[in-house]
C-alpha cells in the first residue's frame, strides 16, 4: 500500500482546497398539495416523478453538470479512478457447477464489465467461453441476471437485461456449438429457470406485459409460472401456477434436486413468511402440493430422496432449523426435525451426497457444519460431524453440492479475499474424513492486503443491545480522534451484512481512512427477532442504532463528527438520508445511494409495494404516521445546515425509481442553510446496482471517495447564490 501521507488529518486523505464555480440549479415548485389521514403534507416537485419527461430529464442533466463541476477539480477524483481501476483487475470467481458431465463457471476477467459463462470438463480448468456478455453492447449496460443449465449439460437458459433493468428476456443457448436457439421470451423478472427432466424445455416467471412507454414504472403484479416448451412460440407457454386472488405474491422457483418436481417459493412482497407449492410437470392441469402457503413461517427448498423434502424453515425456531416433510403429508404437525435450531443463526443448507452442509452465522461471521443423514430410519434426525475449518474471517459465499458427487465446490470472501474457490472432499456413509478445505483457485489484487486490519467491536445501543461493528483500516492507523471514517450499513429485510471484498473500501483504507460495517438491527443477523426488532413499528431503532454506532465512533478515540461519514445503498440509502435528517450535527458527509427517501410514496411504483413488510402501508392511518415519522424527504427543515451529501441514482432504475434521489436532492437544496454542497449524482444507462458495467463502477466510486475525501477534510464547500439565497428568505 501506499505509505501515509506526512501532516494532520485533513492530509491523511488528501487537503485540496476546492471553491465549486457555481450553486446547484433552482428547481422550479409547483403548488401539490394532498391532505393525507388528516395531515396536510406538501409535495412540490412531484413533478420529477415522470423520470422519462423531457423537463425531468433537463433537470437531471442539470444536476448531474452541476456535480461535475463541482468534483471534477478535485485531484481525488482522477487518482480514485486510477486506483480503483487497478484494484478492479482481479478475477471475480462464480463457484463451479456441475451438469451432465461438465463443469459450468461464471468469470469475470481484469476490467472486463460483465462475468461470462465459461464450460470445462474439468474442475478447476476454466475452459471455453460459452456466454459472453461483453460482446452484447459496446458500454458494458448488457447483463446476463439469471441462467440456469439443463440436466443433460447440453443447454443454458439464460437472461439479458438492459441498462439495469429488472426487465430480462429469456434465451438458449447450445453448449456444443455457442449457438442460440431461435426461442426468445420477454417480460421476466425476478426469476430463475427450472428445467424438465429431458431438458425438453423450462418453467419461469412470467408478467403480464407492461403499458407501452411505462416498463420502467410497472408494478410488477401477477406473477405467473409459465412452462417454455422448447420450439415453440412463448404464446403458447402452459400456465404451471399463479394465484388471480394474491397479486402481490412473489414466486421463485427451481427444480426439485432429482429434476422430478419443480419447486415453487411464495413470498407476499418482502415479508419473511414464505410457502412452497411442489408441481408435478408430468401431470399437467394437476394442483400443486401447498406447504406452507398460509405464509405463517419461513419455508426454503433443500433438497428431496423422492417424495420426502427437506426445508430450512423457522417455524417454531426463530434461528432455523431443518425439517423434513412427506408430499402426502404436509401439514406442520407431520413435519419430522432434522436439523435442530441453536445459538447461531441457520442461513443456508446444501444437500450432498448423504448430509448436509449447513451455514451458520455466529455474530455476523460464518460457520459451516456437516450434519450426516439417516441411511435407513427416514424419520431419524442427521447427526452432526466436525465442522469445516474455514480461513479466519471468511465468508461463505455460495455452496454447490449435489447428491451424486463426492465433492462440493466453496465461494469463500473477505474484506481480505476478493474471492476465493475450495472444494471440500464429501464421501458419502459413516467413514470418518477430515473436515478440510482445499484451495482451487484464489485470485490476487494489486494490493498489499496483509496491511489491513480488520477488528470486530460491539457497540452497546441506547436500549442496551449489543450491536456488532467492523472496523477495517490499515494497520498503522492509530485511534487519535481523527481518522477519516466512512459509518456503513443497512438494517432491513432480514439481510445481513457479512465479510465482503470492496476495492473502494480498499481503495480508502489505503489513503489512511477507516471503515465501520455496523449490522443494525432489521438485518438477519441474529435472526426473527433481530430482523423485527428494526421494522414495522419499530423501524426508527435501525437509525437511533446507527446513531448510537456513530456515537460510539466519534467517543471512542477514532474520529470525530466533521470526519465521520454516513454511507449506504437502497435500503441503506434510507438509513443514510434518516441519519441525515434527523442527525446532522453526528456527521461531516452523507451519501445516501439509490435510496428510498419518499416513505409516502414508494409504494406507488415499480416493485414498491413490496417494501411495506419492513416499513408499513403508508394508505393504512396507524402506519401512515410510523412512516411519515422517518421519512427523510418529509424531515427536511428548512434553514437547517446540513453537511455536505452527495445522492446518487441511475436513470433507469426500476427498483426504487429516481424519483426518491430526484425529489430529495431538489428539497434538500432548497433547506440548506449552510454553506455545504448538495449534490445529486445520475448514473445514465444504470439501474439500481445489479449488473453495472465496471467502467462505471470504477466512475461512480471514485467520485463517491473524492467528494468524502474532500467533504471530510473540510475543503468542499459551495458558495450562496442569489437564487439559492432568495429562495431561503421566502
Amino acid at each position: 500500500m501506499a505509505p501515509a501521507p506526512a501532516g494532520l488529518n485533513a492530509a491523511r486523505v488528501g487537503s485540496e482546497v476546492v471553491t465549486p464555480p457555481l450553486a446547484a440549479p433552482p428547481t422550479p415548485r409547483q403548488p401539490v398539495v394532498e391532505v393525507l389521514h388528516g395531515t396536510t403534507v406538501e409535495d412540490p416537485f412531484r413533478w420529477l416523478e415522470e423520470t422519462d419527461a423531457p423537463a425531468v430529464r433537463s433537470w437531471a442533466a442539470a444536476q448531474q453538470a452541476f456535480t461535475d463541476r463541482v468534483l471534477e477539480p478535485l485531484p481525488a477524483r482522477e487518482r480514485y479512478r486510477r486506483r480503483l481501476a487497478e484494484l478492479w483487475t482481479y478475477p471475480r470467481l462464480g463457484v463451479p457447477f456441475f451438469r451432465g458431465g461438465r463443469w459450468f463457471q461464471q468469470r469475470q476477467e481484469g476490467r472486463e464489465n460483465q462475468p461470462s459463462l465459461y464450460v470445462s470438463p474439468t474442475l478447476g480448468v476454466p475452459g471455453t467461453r460459452l456466454l459472453d456478455p461483453n460482446e452484447l453492447s459496446p458500454d458494458g449496460t448488457v447483463a446476463i441476471p439469471a441462467l440456469s443449465v439443463s440436466p443433460d449439460g447440453a443447454l443454458v437458459a439464460y437472461t439479458r437485461s438492459d441498462a439495469g433493468s429488472d426487465w430480462m428476456t429469456w434465451r438458449v443457448r447450445r453448449v456444443e456449438d455457442g449457438v442460440d436457439l431461435p426461442d426468445e421470451i420477454a417480460w421476466s423478472k425476478f426469476s430463475s429457470a427450472a428445467w424438465l427432466a429431458d431438458s425438453s424445455g423450462f418453467a419461469y416467471v412470467g408478467f403480464p406485459a407492461p403499458e407501452p412507454g411505462r416498463a420502467l414504472l410497472d408494478q410488477s403484479r401477477y406473477p405467473r409460472v409459465l412452462l417454455h416448451r422448447l420450439g415453440t412460440p412463448p404464446s403458447s407457454d402452459e400456465l404451471l401456477y399463479h394465484a388471480p386472488e394474491q397479486p402481490e405474491w412473489v414466486f421463485g422457483l427451481e427444480a426439485s434436486r432429482d429434476h422430478r418436481w419443480i419447486v415453487v417459493s411464495v413470498e407476499r412482497g418482502t415479508f419473511p413468511e414464505s410457502g412452497i407449492v411442489v408441481l408435478d410437470p408430468e401431470s399437467p392441469g394437476r394442483p400443486g402440493v401447498e406447504i406452507g402457503t398460509d405464509l405463517s413461517c419461513e419455508l426454503r427448498y433443500v433438497g428431496n430422496e423422492g417424495s420426502r423434502f427437506l426445508f430450512l424453515t423457522d417455524r417454531d425456531a426463530q434461528r432455523r432449523r431443518v425439517v423434513a416433510v412427506e408430499l402426502d403429508r404436509p401439514a406442520p404437525e407431520r413435519w419430522a426435525e432434522v436439523v435442530p435450531e441453536s445459538e447461531d443463526l441457520l442461513t443456508e443448507v446444501y444437500h450432498g451426497p448423504g448430509l448436509l452442509l449447513c451455514h451458520r452465522l455466529h455474530d455476523a461471521r460464518s460457520r459451516l457444519e456437516r450434519w450426516r443423514l439417516p441411511a435407513s430410519n427416514a424419520t431419524a434426525p442427521a447427526t452432526p460431524e466436525a465442522p469445516v475449518a474455514l480461513p479466519e474471517g471468511a465468508t461463505v459465499r455460495e455452496v454447490f453440492a449435489d447428491p451424486g458427487l463426492d465433492v462440493a465446490t466453496v465461494a469463500l470472501a473477505s474484506f481480505v479475499d476478493p474471492g476465493s474457490i475450495w472444494t471440500l472432499a464429501l464421501p458419502a456413509g459413516d467413514r470418518p474424513d477430515p473436515a478440510e478445505l482445499s484451495t482451487l483457485e484464489r485470485p490476487s489484487v494489486a494490493a498489499s492486503i496483509d496491511d489491513v486490519v480488520t477488528e470486530q467491536v460491539f457497540v452497546d445501543a441506547s436500549d442496551g443491545a449489543r450491536v456488532p461493528v467492523t472496523l477495517l483500516r490499515r494497520a498503522d492507523v492509530a485511534p487519535d480522534g481523527e481518522v477519516p471514517t466512512i459509518l456503513y450499513g443497512y438494517g432491513g429485510f432480514g439481510i445481513s451484512l457479512l465479510p465482503e471484498f470492496s476495492p473502494t473500501w480498499l481503495a480508502w483504507v489505503e489513503r489512511g481512512g477507516m471503515v465501520a460495517v455496523a449490522n443494525l438491527r432489521g438485518g438477519g443477523e441474529y435472526g426473527r427477532a433481530w430482523h423485527d426488532a428494526g421494522r414495522l413499528a419499530n423501524k426508527q431503532r435501525v437509525f437511533d442504532d446507527c446513531a448510537d454506532v456513530a456515537r460510539w465512533l466519534s467517543g471512542s478515540g477514532w474520529t470525530r463528527p466533521s470526519h465521520l461519514a454516513l454511507t449506504g445503498r437502497s435500503n441503506g440509502g434510507l438509513l443514510a438520508g434518516a441519519g441525515l435528517t434527523q442527525h446532522p450535527e453526528l456527521f461531516g458527509a452523507v451519501v445516501p445511494e439509490v435510496g428510498v427517501l419518499d416513505l409516502l410514496r414508494f409504494h406507488r411504483f415499480t416493485i414498491g409495494w413490496a417494501w411495506t413488510s419492513d416499513y408499513g402501508d403508508p394508505d393504512d392511518p396507524a402506519e401512515f404516521r410510523w412512516v411519515l415519522a422517518y421519512s427523510p424527504l418529509h424531515a427536511i427543515r428548512p434553514g437547517t445546515a446540513y453537511p455536505p451529501t452527495l445522492i446518487t441514482t441511475g436513470d433507469h432504475d426500476d427498483r426504487v425509481v429516481p424519483a426518491h434521489s430526484y425529489k430529495f436532492a431538489a428539497t434538500l437544496q432548497a433547506a440548506q442553510a449552510g454553506p455545504a454542497p448538495i449534490l445529486l449524482r445520475v448514473e445514465t444507462a444504470a439501474g439500481h446496482g445489479a449488473g453495472k458495467p465496471t467502467a462505471k463502477l470504477v466512475a461512480e466510486r471514485a467520485d463517491v471517495l473524492a467528494f468524502l475525501e474532500a467533504a471530510l477534510a473540510g475543503s468542499l464547500s459551495c458558495p450562496e447564490s442569489e437564487g439559492g439565497a432568495a429562495r431561503r428568505r421566502q
